[in-house]
């Protein structure tokens, strides 16, 4: 087996997003947090670049769906500051 770009760019966002959840299970971070919506935001891009590579629509699907409900969660920050 070999390990492409795609692989580690992939990897990466999985990371962002686990690591984010793990955070936010341990109370280290909120769901109300910026840093919580721009994280996940930046994990789904990242699998989404990899799924340009090695296609998966339900993976994309689930990708897309994540990085509009970041958008959202974004959104919602910046109008309650």
């Amino acid at each position: 087996m070999s390990i492409g770009w795609h692989d580690i760019v992939g990897n990466l966002g999985v990371l962002c997003i686990v690591g984010c959840y793990l955070l936010l299970q341990l109370g280290k971070m909120t769901s109300e947090m910026l840093a919580f919506s721009v994280i996940n935001l930046i994990g789904a891009a990242l699998i989404l670049i990899s799924l340009s590579v090695e296609f998966n629509l339900a993976a994309a699907m689930i990708e897309i769906f994540w990085v509009m409900i970041s958008v959202v969660g974004i959104v919602r920050y910046l109008r309650n500051r």
